[in-house]
């Protein structure tokens, strides 16, 4: 094997960085060795599965990532969870909620088109106003009445 002087300029490979504990968290994987894992294949999932916690104890002890927000569904109350962080991580306030189901769908009547009435005008008669306006300020301003002593 010849010498190279310049071998410690040449770039090495590493593999794929260690995740960080919240990556691993999400991913239900214990601590394992870079050596031990095994490569898979990678599946695209456009959404993950619904979170569930247990009580709102439970939401506020979820990890959630900085500058996300995550849907945390109760198992214990009809009630869910959304638990956001800003930027720095520090978790906003915990939002709650209570939902409950519905048993029949209620139809709303259609809408049919306001038909005038009392409280609008036609056109004939604004016009007829105003120009009973227009008469009233050509009139001469009536003398206020003075006062007798």
């Amino acid at each position: 094997m010849p010498y190279n002087p310049y071998a410690y300029q040449m770039p090495t490979y590493y593999g794929q960085p260690m995740p960080d504990n919240l990556t691993q968290l999400r991913q239900g994987v214990g601590y394992q060795s870079p050596m031990m894992q095994q490569p898979t294949a990678q599946t695209a999932q456009a959404t993950p599965s619904i979170i569930w916690v247990q009580g709102e104890e439970g939401a506020k002890a979820y990890m959630v990532a900085a500058g996300n927000s995550v849907l945390l569904m109760d198992s214990e109350n009809s009630a869910f969870y959304i638990k956001s962080t800003d930027a720095s991580g520090m978790p906003l306030p915990l939002r709650v909620f209570d939902y409950k189901e519905r048993t029949t769908a209620t139809k709303m009547p259609p809408q049919t088109a306001q038909q005038p009435g009392g409280e609008f005008v036609t056109r004939a008669e604004f016009d007829a106003l105003a120009a009973r306006c227009a008469a009233l300020e050509k009139q001469e301003p009536a003398k206020p009445e003075t006062e007798v002593k």
